[in-house]
């Protein structure tokens, strides 16, 4: 199977960290996102461990919030004793209220607003990694009125492309988020927040986009942000003491994706990172990383039952399904790759090619397209692999569709960890 957790029962059923998908549906009910919690919490741990391993004491893994938020991510994260970093004031309440600590969350962003900066404090987040000026202004105002400092990240763009889709790459020079270091808008920058008497600036941020399964690109943005640490100590005196990748490592979605080494680009970005402080004559920095996608879209599957299987004669076969770009937008925007399953069928062999189609009234609402599946009819349940991340974080309400429900699968059982939206709940903010 796709990855590990995955597996064909003795009824012929997928299975999700030992769970038949099938009885999750039957249980449940359809459209269902599933985790495998378990799963997610070993890659924290794998995560941390490593990070450790290769960069040293302090450096740490700091999950992604956008790839997936929701209460049961940030107390799995607590429990793994990893940071996160986080993009609006939703999903710092949301860790807030589960009760993660906030001296280990990260925040995010090109546009906070003054509302989120004061709520941001007031939830005591650790660090905020800044964009632009007029944010370092609005956070020296907010903190001189309280008379604290706060710790903050300057956001870089590197100018690195690390060949990946062209909507998902973020670390070039013309890029609405971070300053350039090429333009020298970088260092000016830098030095208005050294101009700060609030603000305590503990280092820089980069991130060169996502889906990435080389260890290079990383490197090479790891170069040129150590030479530019060296140029901020030349020209102002001031020693950055830690740096920030990002995230972007690369996860299998379809058998043809390679299967990634996470260990191995781990040990080779130290590598060169140590060539880089040797060639730069930096001190080893502190070190972060931003996996969402790679910590959590393999844990996860979505649940569907199949409506129709439609074949227009000379053309193409749709199978529809009881959800689609609401609770899964990625192949929408970006024609991402899935794969696709009957459940019930998991073991046999796909001898049709379709296009699954969701429930919208919208020509674009699609999963995949000519994709190779099982026969199936009314009632199968289909399966749409690896979609933890960026699916239940993206949902939407398109076509007043309530969300589905999120059930968390391992050792503590099945559970519900979010619940199916009602109608009631669609309509709970009208007036």
């Amino acid at each position: 199977m796709l990855h590990k957790n995955l597996g064909i029962s003795a009824d012929n059923h997928l299975t999700i960290q030992g769970f038949d998908t099938v009885e999750l549906a039957k249980k449940y009910g359809t459209p269902l996102y599933v985790l495998d919690t378990d799963m997610v919490y070993e890659n924290c741990v794998m995560y941390k461990t490593l990070i450790e391993k290769y960069f040293g004491k302090g450096s740490m893994p700091l999950i992604a919030s956008k790839a997936l938020s929701c209460k049961e991510i940030y107390r799995i994260a607590a429990a793994a004793g990893i940071g996160t970093d986080m993009v609006s004031g939703g999903e710092i309440y949301t860790a807030f209220s589960a009760g993660f600590p906030m001296e280990r969350a990260y925040f995010h962003g090109n546009n906070k607003t003054d509302a989120d900066i004061s709520f941001a404090l007031d939830c005591g987040v650790g660090c905020f990694v800044l964009d632009n000026n007029e944010e370092i202004s609005a956070l020296e105002a907010e903190a001189a009125k309280r008379n604290i400092e706060v710790k903050v990240m300057l956001r870089v763009s590197p100018g690195i492309d690390p060949h990946t889709h062209k909507a998902v790459v973020t670390g070039s020079v013309d890029s609405k988020f971070g300053v350039a270091i090429e333009t020298g808008q970088a260092l000016e920058t830098v030095k208005n927040i050294l101009a700060c008497r609030h603000l305590k600036l503990e280092g820089l941020h980069c991130h060169i986009g996502s889906q990435i399964f080389e260890y290079e690109p990383f490197a090479s943005a790891a170069d040129i942000m150590i030479g530019f640490i060296a140029d901020i100590k030349k020209e102002t005196g001031f020693a950055v003491s830690a740096l920030n990748l990002g995230g972007g490592f690369g996860v299998r979605y379809v058998e043809e994706d390679p299967v990634y080494d996470y260990e191995k680009a781990l040990s080779d970005i130290a590598d060169s990172m140590n060539q880089a402080y040797a060639k730069h004559g930096v001190e080893r920095l502190r070190v972060y990383f931003e996996p969402g996608r790679s910590m959590v879209a393999a844990a996860g599957l979505t649940l569907y039952t199949v409506g129709s299987h439609k074949t227009i004669t000379g053309y193409k076969s749709y199978v529809s399904i009881d959800g689609g770009m609401p609770d899964n937008p990625r192949y929408a925007l970006y024609q991402s790759k899935y794969t696709c399953l009957i459940a019930n069928k998991a073991g046999d062999e796909k001898t049709d090619i379709v296009t699954v189609a969701g429930r919208c009234c919208e020509s674009g609402d699609l999963i995949q397209e000519e994709a190779p599946l099982q026969p199936c009819s009314r009632g199968d349940v289909l399966a749409v692999l690896v979609t933890g991340a960026y699916n239940y974080s993206m949902a939407s309400n398109y076509n007043r569709l309530p969300r589905p429900a999120m059930v968390g699968v391992g050792k503590e059982g099945d559970r519900i960890i979010i619940k199916r939206e009602s109608y009631e709940d669609l309509v709970r903010n009208d007036i």
